[in-house]
């Protein structure tokens, strides 16, 4: 018989999702250790960049709505105890035509639940806010609640508050495989063997390192960030004056915005990247990538038009229908697989924490996750 010690869970990828399930199992007492190949917060994945998105009246689908607001909760509870400024509320604009997918999603899920909203026209959307200037033809959903969460702090708080917990934590350590082993299984490193009864990935673009017999059919799409210093109006970025927009435009094409909270105005392209791998990110970014977002602004927020301060590179991990992915392992009933997110996964970590510490104690989730089953 194996000297290993034998954990209640271990859990493989420590960013958003992961750093949050370890917290949230350790915090029940559940036995977890944790490993990632880096320390994070760190700029390889999907959970850096400064700052995330969360917002209420989900474009994406009605079934996340409950979601968020559970993820609202959790959040404030985690600034609570870690003492971290988290989440900052400035309100959100969804942005686009009457009949887009974000605008009638975006209604379709403030309905449905009974969320504040407005539906704005475009001349009331820059007469409240005048740096944004959506097309004649546009709309906005206006949700008070929505905001900015920042990502590298959260994932920080969250792995403090599991060490602090109890949960134990392998950094700089890459899984090279798992495999069965009795009742549990094992997990393995350059640097050792460890055991546990059961087992989370949450390693997001490389998870399927880690499904060699079962790899999901999910694309890793390289994602550019930009901030920009604004070329006038500088005060009205501000975050009491400029709330986080959305935009849907040209069809299917999405780019997304921020205040400005020090380091320049960020806007970015929603999906649209190039297909790549998690071990060979192109992580330059090059001048017509800046070109292609500056195009954006210029038409949408040109008081943003300023030089660009910075970029950077980030991962989206793509369901094919860009829903979630959280179930358990089609030959392995003590493995879950927590990814991939599709790009809009970070404001959800803390509930997918819960959800994951549910299905590991055979809980039933409060939740309903039938979009996020195995297909």
């Amino acid at each position: 018989m194996s000297s290993d010690p034998l954990y209640d869970v271990a859990i493989v990828g420590l960013g958003a999702m992961g750093s949050a399930t370890a917290l949230e199992l350790a915090r029940r007492g559940i036995g977890a250790i944790g490993f990632d190949r880096f320390t994070p917060p760190h700029p390889f994945g999907s959970s850096h960049g400064d700052s995330r998105i969360i917002r209420e009246a989900y474009f994406e689908h009605p079934v996340y709505v409950p979601m968020v607001q559970r993820a609202f909760e959790l959040w404030r509870e985690l600034e609570r105890t870690s003492g971290a400024a988290l989440l900052r509320c400035t309100g959100g604009l969804m942005i686009g035509a009457p009949g887009s997918t974000l605008v009638a999603g975006a209604l379709r899920s403030a309905r449905l639940h009974g969320l504040e909203h407005a539906l704005l026209s475009a001349d009331d959307i820059r007469a409240r806010f005048p740096v944004l200037h959506p097309e004649s033809a546009m709309v906005g959903v206006w949700e008070p609640r929505a905001g900015i969460l920042s990502a590298e702090l959260c994932v920080s708080a969250q792995l403090r508050q599991a060490q602090r917990h109890g949960a134990t934590l392998h950094l700089d350590e890459p899984v090279q495989r798992w495999h069965a082993d009795g009742d549990g299984l094992a997990v393995v490193s350059a640097q050792g063997r460890y055991r546990a009864r059961q087992l989370i990935l949450s390693a997001g673009a490389w998870v399927n390192t880690l499904l060699a017999d079962s790899p999901l059919p999910v694309r890793v799409e390289r994602q550019a960030l930009h901030w920009f210093a604004p070329a006038r109006d500088a005060g009205a970025f501000s975050p009491e004056r400029c709330p986080i927009h959305l935009w849907q435009f040209d069809g299917q094409r999405f780019f997304y915005g921020f205040p400005d909270l020090g380091a320049g105005v960020k806007l970015a392209f929603h999906h649209g990247g190039e297909t790549t791998d998690a071990a060979d990110v192109r992580r330059d970014v090059a001048p017509d990538e800046v070109s292609a977002v500056r195009a954006a602004l210029r038409r949408f927020v040109p008081a943003a038009d300023g030089p660009c301060l910075s970029s950077a590179v980030c991962l989206y991990t793509n369901a094919p229908d860009e829903h979630f992915w959280i179930d358990r392992h089609p030959a392995h009933p003590n493995v879950w697989v927590a990814s991939a997110c599709s790009g809009h996964g970070f404001k959800f970590a803390p509930v997918i924490g819960e959800i994951l510490a549910d299905l590991v104690q055979h809980r039933k989730p409060r939740f309903e996750l039938g979009l996020f089953r195995w297909r």
